[in-house]
């Protein structure tokens, strides 16, 4: 796969308010991470089927601004006004660390691993470079190791590519809270700044229009970051006033069609500016949709509030972190029982303009059931990391920041 459709991102944690009076949490912007988490998945994995070649889901890269927009969001309101001394930055800085690191560490583990079988069994080298070389080298593991690869040091997406996100991310929170102990309520100026900047910066250095990711990843984060840190911090308190004064009945028909029409801005939005510069207002338009959403005001909130869909919010960083990697051990067993069985299961196809090994080859239909395994298997994967990795490594995080 090229570099371009490697692209993914990292969530923030559960979208909360704490340090006030009452814990503020936005259950539907939840299930908007899950649902996004999917739509990148769907983004790099190659079939014939229409899905994949639609323009929709060839524009879903762009659903890591959303990401980077609820970051800022959940993390402005839950730490703004918590990071005036600094041992509120250094247990704010290792809670964070915990967050992305242990999981980063797992899947940079899983993709060495591979390298190294590889290396003893040929049947596996593909068409591909030879193992530990190109994205997959020792010098790129080194920088992985250090979550630089997002932050303009590597020349290519590398290991686990979809952790640039976390890197540009990480990076951006450290920036957040050393702005905002540095200048306390004079932050807003410093991230009204980057939001207006960093587009202009895109646009004239980046051929790839938002398309960016180990080059300009971070100034992309910083962005969206600034965007919902922005609307967190002058908007956060009239939609929870909002929240508690919604009522049912007309209220909530006009909120019902107020979120039908924001999911068809963004599908429309999605298929048209993947390709070209509009795409530079991804970050404005998600702002948008999670100011509107963050109101759980109609039918579609309630539906999101749903149970299932809850849980694939808890379960969007692992799949974030790990679907590439099924994705690319799958094409690989594919590969091998077309070798065996010649059914047309994988091939060599063009994926928006890029020729790529995938699904397919042989009927549309297998492209698209190669697609629901796909999903199945990265939420049962997905669902096993959060309870084994991510939850007890942040719980043992936070642990030992409260000893700071």
């Amino acid at each position: 796969m090229t570099e371009a459709a490697l692209l993914n991102l990292a969530p923030a944690p559960a979208a909360t308010r704490t340090g006030t009076a009452a814990s503020e949490r936005f259950l539907v912007l939840d299930s908007w991470r899950g649902i996004c988490a999917l739509l990148v998945a769907l983004f790099h994995f190659p079939t014939t089927s229409m899905i994949s070649q639609s323009a929709f889901v060839g524009g879903s890269y762009l659903f890591v601004d959303f990401f980077f927009v609820l970051s800022g969001f959940v993390i402005a309101s839950s730490y703004g006004s918590r990071l005036g001394e600094p041992d509120g930055f250094a247990s704010f800085a290792l809670v964070r660390f915990g967050r992305i690191y242990p999981l980063h560490l797992l899947m940079l583990t899983a993709f060495a691993g591979f390298e190294a079988v590889r290396l003893v069994l040929p049947a596996l080298h593909g068409t591909g470079s030879a193992p530990f070389t190109g994205g997959f080298d020792v010098r790129s593991l080194i920088a992985n190791l250090f979550l630089l690869q997002g932050m303009g040091v590597e020349d290519q997406l590398s290991w686990n590519a979809p952790s640039w996100s976390i890197s540009a991310e990480f990076f951006t929170y450290l920036l957040f809270a050393g702005v905002v102990f540095a200048t306390g309520k004079r932050a807003w100026i410093w991230f009204m700044a980057a939001a207006v900047t960093a587009p202009f910066f895109l646009l004239a250095f980046s051929t790839r229009h938002m398309d960016v990711s180990f080059d300009f990843g971070f100034i992309r984060c910083l962005y969206g970051f600034s965007l919902g840190a922005l609307l967190a911090w002058f908007q956060h308190d009239s939609i929870a006033e909002a929240r508690q004064a919604m009522v049912g009945g007309a209220g909530r028909i006009a909120w019902t069609l107020a979120e039908l029409v924001m999911i068809a801005v963004i599908g429309m939005f999605v298929s048209v500016a993947g390709t070209n510069d509009a795409g530079i207002a991804a970050p404005v338009v998600f702002a948008l949709a999670l100011y509107l959403f963050a109101h759980e005001g109609g039918l579609v909130s309630a539906l999101l509030r749903s149970r299932p869909l809850l849980l694939l919010g808890s379960l969007s960083y692992s799949i974030y972190m790990i679907h590439i990697f099924v994705q690319a051990r799958m094409i690989n067993i594919g590969g091998l029982i077309e070798r065996k069985l010649g059914f047309g299961i994988v091939g060599g196809m063009t994926l928006r303009g890029d020729q790529v090994a995938g699904f397919g080859v042989g009927s549309p239909w297998i492209g698209f059931a190669a697609i629901v395994a796909m999903l199945i298997a990265v939420i049962v994967a997905s669902w096993f990391s959060w309870r084994l990795v991510e939850m007890p490594a942040l719980a043992w995080f936070r642990r030992l920041s409260k000893r700071i």
